[in-house]
């Protein structure tokens, strides 16, 4: 049926028509996109048309006007029917009828409708008030009745906000910037607002009104087919979930994806952050526009009375060859030759980041026109100028996204086009792929008074993640690429081999100090192996710490740092051949010995909790020590159930564990027995610490066996139903045989849940296997755990023992 049938059967049939007409306008599987929006529109128009005709008959000085998302004729499935009953003040009881003639049959469909009845005084007024309502008035467009009427008001609306424009235009960017600090950066979000976030179609709608304010214009390359994405997205949601929504929800990603003919939801994803990315930076270009226009109308008038009416032109300064600041932005300089000079875009780039200012859109556009291509390897100035650009802090991020926006990153780096806008779908990563290396990047500009080579650490910040665009684990495909990478911006081969290393080995740091046991040589021997040299050890922490302060706030903390430089101290020792191959254990501190020798004395287990805070950062003044969790110190006499038995006990308390060590202790001498040293760092889930005493008491059943944990856990588990949400992967259970000579490694990776680490152990107690050591870390979601077990003798496990254990503890996590 053609859009003429579909009109002809809405004017025939009423609001039935219109409502049959409708369903089958949006189930029709050949028409979707601006098509769908346009012909929703132009259907919707008849039948109000309809509907007006039948109430107004007779009456003049009246129209319907739609106004905002309606008025520009996009009509998603859900929206809201934006409507303006516009007269000219006459019989009010006439307008209040035929007003009622047009509202109620759309509320009998169960539309959305935001509607308003006014004179065109009162719709000045009104809109000089509330800019959302000025805004919607922009849009404006004439459906029934008066077109006089409508034509009028939308030239005294246009002529209002162009006169007012000065003082509203920054009143616009107030709000939009609180909008964004409240609903994030739509290029980032997992579950982000396609309107309200920033780069959304809020913004979108209002580099319209900037344009027609006559004050600036946004750059349009791209511009349309952005806001056309999102619109499709959100088509295509409503049609998925059947509601109102801007929302994309993680778990109806997929359905998204499918309703757009995607391959997934990470291509889904994708564009919509390419599309969020466009109109973010069309943004920022505009807003600055508009702020340069503002500041040169507002000083013109006393430059005239100064120079007495003479013409001032802007002051130039050199920045860099080539390159120059005016008016507070980064321009070329007149006698730059961009199609002679290859190295000039990065040294544009260098410049502006290192004097914190923006490049001009002209200035990068002519860039991307007309710049020659770097030759292979680079020049020692174009990589030198890359590192200048990298190291430059804060403002990198900002020089980078404009040459992004214009292409000329993937042109200077071919490889970055794979982890361009690339999502990760992991709730403790903040940014995509891309914007995560440029943000390491930013944090690595901090650490280079501490390396020797800030050069590789910072170009290794770039690189680190570059492998998570092609399949398999991205630390190997990254060493590849990076080897390459290197070469062709021109570092030698005993550089390009470091950078290799520092990519593939990115994570060996902090998984190890926070997943192994510190204490075993193996496991300092294989860090050493694997960075070989004190230089690279030195860059590699730089790293790892540069990559978890731009991963996201769960990704590091003090304690985990103080792990990270544990392991490296210990490290850097053995590469200096300052320690021997068996180090001793770490002596126990007097508070641990005497919970010891205490619960030797009591045959029974002792603990202390209490807060844990390690003193202020540099950069906190107040003096205030940083919280850090709670620490939870347990010393037991050495027997089977210990593990399961703590870790259920804390669980019933709704106790959270975020790391947990376990390992036998030397007594001192004279002390017989044996005890088990538990220092555990725990949250409570709901509001504050249960008493150190229940906890022991509890403790003390749970070890006896008079304490059902299974049955209690179960319980309160069947009192709260489960939410929906995203169906996590199955738990993965791993043996690492070459980790540790003394004890099998068995690594246990799984959704982090109350209850989890009891399943554990007492999967572990049931295999019959010792625990000599666990280390338990949380990252988000995720608990990635590890347990050093033997077997009854103390000796590591036989190979396929292991394995079955393996096997075992994956069935029951899964079960």
């Amino acid at each position: 049926m053609t859009s003429t049938d579909m009109r002809k059967e809405a004017d025939d049939s009423g609001p039935s028509g219109y409502a049959a007409a409708r369903l089958r306008l949006l189930t029709e599987g050949a028409r979707s996109g601006p098509p769908r929006r346009t012909a929703l529109a132009e259907l919707t128009d008849e039948w109000l048309t309809g509907l007006f005709a039948a109430g107004a008959e007779g009456m003049r000085g009246v129209s319907l006007v739609a106004v905002g998302g309606y008025g520009r004729g996009e009509l998603s499935p859900r929206s809201d029917l934006d409507l303006l009953l516009l007269h000219d003040g006459g019989d009010a009881d006439a307008v209040a009828a035929l007003a009622d003639r047009i509202w109620y049959p759309v509320w009998d469909l169960g539309l959305a409708l935001d509607h308003s009845v006014r004179t065109p005084a009162e719709a000045r007024k009104t809109a000089g008030e509330d800019l959302k309502v000025q805004l919607g008035l922009l849009d404006a467009r004439h459906i029934a009745g008066d077109l006089g009427l409508t034509a009028s008001l939308r030239t005294a609306v246009l002529a209002d906000w162009r006169n007012q424009a000065p003082r509203r235009l920054p009143e616009l960017l107030e709000l939009a910037t609180e909008r964004a600090e409240r609903q994030g950066e739509l290029q980032y979000l997992l579950e982000p607002d396609l309107k309200e976030a920033r780069g959304g179609l809020r913004d979108a709608t209002i580099l319209r009104a900037v344009a027609a304010s006559w004050l600036a214009d946004a750059p349009r390359e791209g511009l349309d087919d952005a806001r056309r994405r999102l619109l499709d997205v959100r088509d295509a949601l409503h049609l998925a979930t059947g509601r109102a929504t801007d929302r994309l929800a993680l778990q109806e990603q997929d359905q998204v994806a499918a309703e757009m003919g995607l391959l997934d939801a990470d291509t889904l994803l994708r564009q919509v952050y390419e599309a969020a990315r466009v109109i973010s930076y069309a943004s920022d270009v505009t807003w600055r526009e508009v702020q340069r226009v503002l500041r040169s109308r507002a000083v013109r008038p006393r430059l005239r009375a100064m120079l007495g009416g003479g013409k001032q032109t802007a002051e130039r300064s050199p920045l860099a060859e080539g390159v120059v600041e005016q008016d507070g932005e980064v321009v070329l300089a007149r006698a730059a030759r961009p199609e002679r000079d290859p190295v000039l875009p990065l040294r544009a780039a260098a410049a502006a980041a290192q004097a914190g200012l923006p490049l001009s859109l002209h200035a990068v556009r002519r860039l991307a026109a007309t710049t020659r291509p770097l030759p292979t390897p680079w020049p020692a100035e174009a990589r030198e100028q890359l590192v200048t650009l990298l190291g430059s802090g804060r403002p990198t991020v900002e020089v980078w996204e404009a040459l992004e926006a214009e292409g000329l990153i993937t042109r200077l780096l071919p490889d970055w086009e794979r982890v361009r806008c690339r999502p990760q779908r992991n709730a403790v990563h903040i940014w995509t792929v891309d914007r995560h290396l440029i943000e390491t990047a930013v944090r690595a500009s901090e650490f280079t008074r501490r390396v020797h080579r800030p050069d590789l650490l910072l170009v290794a910040a770039l690189l680190h993640d570059i492998g998570k665009g092609w399949p398999g684990d991205h630390s190997v495909a990254g060493e590849i690429i990076a080897r390459d990478v290197a070469a062709r911006i021109g570092f030698d081969r005993e550089d390009a081999a470091v950078l290799a290393t520092l990519v593939r080995h990115h994570l060996l740091l902090v998984d190890t100090a926070t997943r192994r046991d510190l204490e075993d040589p193996a496991t300092v021997r294989s860090v050493a192996d694997a960075v070989r040299t004190q230089g690279t050890l030195e860059l590699l922490h730089a790293l790892t710490e540069a990559d978890a302060l731009a991963t996201g706030p769960a990704a590091w903390s003090t304690w985990r740092g103080s792990l990270v430089a544990d392991l490296v101290k210990r490290v850097s020792a053995l590469l200096a051949g300052d320690i021997p191959e068996e180090p001793e254990a770490a002596a126990p501190t007097a508070e641990q010995e005497r919970l010891a020798i205490e619960s030797v004395a009591t045959g029974s287990p002792v603990l202390a909790l209490r807060a844990q805070t390690e003193p202020p950062a540099d950069d906190q003044p107040s003096g205030d020590p940083e919280p850090l969790g709670v620490e939870l110190l347990i010393a037991v006499p050495d027997q089977p159930g210990v593990l399961p038995a703590v870790a259920g006990v804390l669980a019933m308390h709704r106790l959270t564990v975020r790391t947990a060590e376990l390992r036998a202790m030397d007594l001192p001498d004279g002390v017989e027995g044996s005890v088990l040293l538990l220092n555990w760092r725990v949250a409570a889930e709901y509001g504050s610490l249960p008493q150190a005493a229940r906890l022991r008491a509890d403790l003390v059943r749970a070890l006896e066996g008079t304490l059902d944990i299974a049955g209690r856990l179960a319980e309160r588990d069947a009192a709260y139903p489960r939410r929906r949400g995203v169906v996590a992967p199955p738990a993965r259970v791993t043996v690492h045989p070459a980790a540790s000579r003394l004890a099998t490694v068995i690594e246990v990776r799984a959704q982090d849940a109350p209850g989890l680490l009891f399943r554990i152990g007492r999967a572990l107690e049931d295999a019959r296997v010792q625990v000599r050591s666990a280390h338990v870390s949380t990252l988000g979601a995720n608990a990635v755990d590890a347990f050093y077990v033997t077997g009854a003798k103390g000796d590591p496990l036989p190979r396929e023992e292991a394995a079955a254990v393996a096997r075992k503890l994956e069935e029951t996590l899964r079960g």
